[in-house]
Order: structure tokens, then C-alpha cells, then sequence
């Protein structure tokens, strides 16, 4: 498996990985961009303003191929882009730290339960010490929790933890904002 940035030539593999339904019900990764809006609004809407967002660049997530198919994708942006988290009910700003957010994944059918989704996220991690980031956050879904969602599109608490995130708040058990710190260590002995 190999995994490479969202850019415009790589435009027809998410297409194709996304399918006429758009990933999840139409939404083209627009949600956490637009909110609930983003199904009252034509599938096909939610394609070409997320086209346009790979257009703009930089690259808004990852693609994880094998072979020339890709059998996955995981956002990875600023939180800034995402501005639809700051008004989901248990998701808001934690502090005022600039971070990024791994904030949605999509597994090709046949694909799932395979580790595509661990490894878009240490790919995300790579990637985000490549872009100088100093925090990433994410906010899974922790299936341990009795009644928690099945709606797994955030991925698994668990997948979050064994890469190295931890919980830095949880507003609701099940619906944990986690961080993976990338900040340089602070040399000990220094003044």
C-alpha cells in the first residue's frame, strides 16, 4: 500500500474510490466544511466545490492506493478549514492552539478491517511533521463505550491511541478529542 496527498491528477482516483454516492450519502467530504447543509444540497454540488478545493490546494487529505487502486482516503487539513467543528455540539475548540485535524476517513468496500485506516493515520503524522504542524487532532468514535456510535467515519478511538494520540477532552465518553503533540521536546538542561 502506498499513500499519497490529495492533488488534482489524483482527482479521478478519489472519484472513483467515492463512487456516484459521493462517499457518505453525497457528502464529498463537505460536511465538516458546510454542515448538515451539505445533504440538502445536490451530490453532484458537494463534488465540484470539493474539486475545487483540491484544486486550490494545498492537498486536502490522503489517498491510500494498492496498486493504482485507491482503496482509501482520510482528511488531513487545518482545523481552520473545517469550520463546521467548532459548532458540532461536543467537538468545539479545546484551546486556542493552532492544529490540524485528521477529521474523516472512507474505506473501499472489501478494504475495511485490513489496516488502511492505521496506516493513513501514521501517514497523516508523517505528514503533518513534514508541514512543521505542531499539533493534530482527531475525533473518533470510542466504540468501547456502551451505546456509542456506529457512524465510524471520524475512525476508531482505539486505531487513535495505538498510533500515539491521547484523549485531551471528552465532552461526551464516547466522542473524544484526541492529539498527537509534534512539537520538539524541550532539550533538558536547557535555560
Amino acid at each position: 500500500m502506498r499513500i499519497e496527498p490529495l492533488t488534482p491528477d489524483r482527482w479521478d482516483a478519489l472519484a472513483h474510490l467515492f463512487g456516484k454516492a459521493g462517499a457518505s450519502s453525497g457528502c464529498w467530504c463537505m460536511y465538516w466544511r458546510l454542515g448538515n447543509g451539505y445533504y440538502r444540497r445536490p451530490h453532484e454540488q458537494n463534488r465540484e466545490d470539493f474539486r475545487a478545493v483540491v484544486a486550490a490546494g494545498p492537498p486536502p487529505g490522503l489517498l491510500a492506493f494498492e496498486g493504482e487502486l485507491a482503496v482509501g482516503w482520510c482528511q488531513l487539513t487545518p482545523r481552520d478549514a473545517l469550520p463546521w467543528l467548532d459548532r458540532a455540539r461536543y467537538l468545539g475548540r479545546v484551546d486556542e492552539a493552532a492544529v490540524w485535524s485528521i477529521s474523516c476517513f472512507f474505506v473501499r468496500r472489501g478494504y475495511r478491517r485490513r489496516g488502511v485506516a492505521s496506516a493513513l493515520i501514521g501517514a497523516a503524522v508523517e505528514a503533518a511533521r513534514a508541514a512543521h504542524v505542531e499539533l493534530l487532532e482527531a475525533y473518533p468514535i470510542d466504540a468501547s463505550v456502551p451505546g456509542a456510535s456506529r457512524n465510524n467515519f471520524t475512525g476508531s478511538a482505539a486505531a487513535f491511541r495505538r498510533a500515539g494520540f491521547e484523549t485531551v477532552l471528552a465532552r461526551t465518553p464516547s466522542r473524544p478529542i484526541m492529539r498527537y503533540n509534534l512539537r520538539e521536546p524541550v532539550a533538558r538542561g536547557a535555560d
